[in-house]
């Protein structure tokens, strides 16, 4: 594509995320739809530009002040994804003295919230709860995530499959704490490979395995993921099954189920029964109660941990809606609380950042329920044999805390308690 035509095609996408009425991984999925005539380059270059501009919006748009023309086509320059050659080609010579400007300007004379590219709603916990090392954490967060696959524990062993990917030359190696993951240099067409298609493969962030390893499921037992969305996390339950037992996948949502089934089919596990659910409150769940052994609670939550991947949801959330979000997760919470019979497990997980959604829900659960004991995970991660499982954890060793600037995961939390007998 000719490079003023790739710039105007950004700065249309560009525009079209802006408006935030969408998610944006929602908004590019339709553009690529609609303008299936684009190569694999145009479409990187697209989709990086757009995730750019997200990524570093307080920057790019103080930035954008100086030049003129067009707020999108001003922004998917500074955004540009591609050689600075490339993309000047297709500027005038006002937009190319303009862009050498911006590009002159050091850290040094940045403002913090065009440094750390948060809105301060978010940085200001953010700054109080980690003070020197925040800054470290604002910069993973606006980078790119790596690539983790889980190995298919129940069909192929990590080692073989690292083999099979080095022939297909896709470099890999295994993930530092789950003893699934295999972390992938690049982004390479993974649906062609033998090994995706039948199931020894699938694409899941480090630390949403360790979830799954921390719930800790066995052979022939009964088991709920409580808010299976897509099913990640019911796949890797399933695998550690070892295909036995009965494993539920509730969710309120039957769209979110359906995309499950393919990647079920794929795993070869039979013991994996999905239903939507009305509510939290729903019979299927009064019929199970004080039935189960292990329950994972993943709670739908703000998803800030995942903004390497969503950096559109830093603008697209407020302080408002985590409000509204700790209402609903304490709710869901108490429900699923009634599954676990003596002796049984209850995991609380998110993908947030935020001690409103985490340690907040996890201490008042367990102040308002004697009938559950804690359980330090990270005593837990060890009996598991998890590398470094004190460094996982907060500092009393109470609960996992991934962040993507210590672990290299997405923003994970995770509290467990065990029902008393």
């Amino acid at each position: 594509m000719h490079p003023k035509a790739l710039l105007d095609a950004c700065t249309e996408l560009v525009g079209r995320v802006l408006k935030f009425d969408h998610p944006a991984d929602a908004i590019v999925s339709r553009y690529f739809r609609d303008n299936r005539s684009l190569g694999p380059r145009e479409r990187a270059t697209l989709a990086e530009t757009t995730y750019n501009v997200l990524r570093r919006k307080l920057l790019l748009e103080q930035l954008a002040r100086s030049g003129a023309g067009p707020r999108e086509r001003r922004l998917a320059i500074l955004g540009f994804h591609g050689p600075r050659d490339f993309l000047k080609s297709a500027l005038s010579d006002t937009e190319r003295h303009w862009l050498d400007q911006c590009d002159a300007v050091t850290l040094e004379q940045l403002m913090d919230p065009h440094r750390h590219n948060l809105p301060e709603w978010l940085a200001a916990p953010l700054r109080e709860q980690f003070g020197a090392e925040f800054m470290a954490l604002a910069n993973s967060l606006n980078e790119p995530a790596p690539l983790d696959l889980r190995v298919n524990a129940l069909s192929a062993r990590r080692e073989a499959v690292q083999e099979e990917l080095a022939k297909a030359a896709i470099q890999a190696r295994p993930t530092p704490y789950s003893p699934w993951g295999l972390r992938v240099d690049g982004k390479p067409a993974l649906t062609k490979l033998d090994a995706f298609t039948r199931g020894a493969i699938e694409v899941q962030d480090e630390g949403s395995q360790l979830l799954a390893l921390v719930t800790d499921a066995h052979r022939g037992e009964m088991v709920v993921d409580f808010c299976a969305g897509a099913g990640g996390k019911t796949l890797a339950l399933g695998a550690s099954m070892r295909n036995t037992g009965r494993l539920y996948a509730f969710d309120t949502s039957a769209h979110r189920l359906d995309a499950l089934k393919p990647r079920l089919a794929r795993s070869g596990l039979s013991n994996v029964h999905p239903a939507a659910i009305a509510h939290e409150r729903d019979d299927r769940i009064k019929r199970l109660a004080g039935k189960i052994d292990r329950v994972l609670v993943d709670a739908p939550c703000s998803g800030l941990g995942t903004l390497r991947r969503n950096p559109d949801l830093k603008w697209r959330q407020s302080q408002q809606a985590i409000g509204e979000l700790t209402a609903l997760q304490g709710r869901i919470l108490e429900s699923a609380a009634r599954l676990p019979k003596p002796g049984g497990r209850l995991v609380y997980a998110t993908c947030s950042l935020l001690r409103e959604e985490n340690e907040d829900i996890a201490r008042a659960f367990s102040a308002s329920h004697p009938e559950f004991e804690p359980l330090p995970v990270d005593a837990l991660l060890e009996s598991l044999k998890v590398a470094h499982a004190g460094a996982l954890c907060t500092d009393d060793g109470q609960f996992l805390r991934l962040w993507p600037h210590r672990h290299a995961t997405d923003g994970f939390f995770a509290a467990v308690w065990q029902r008393r007998s």
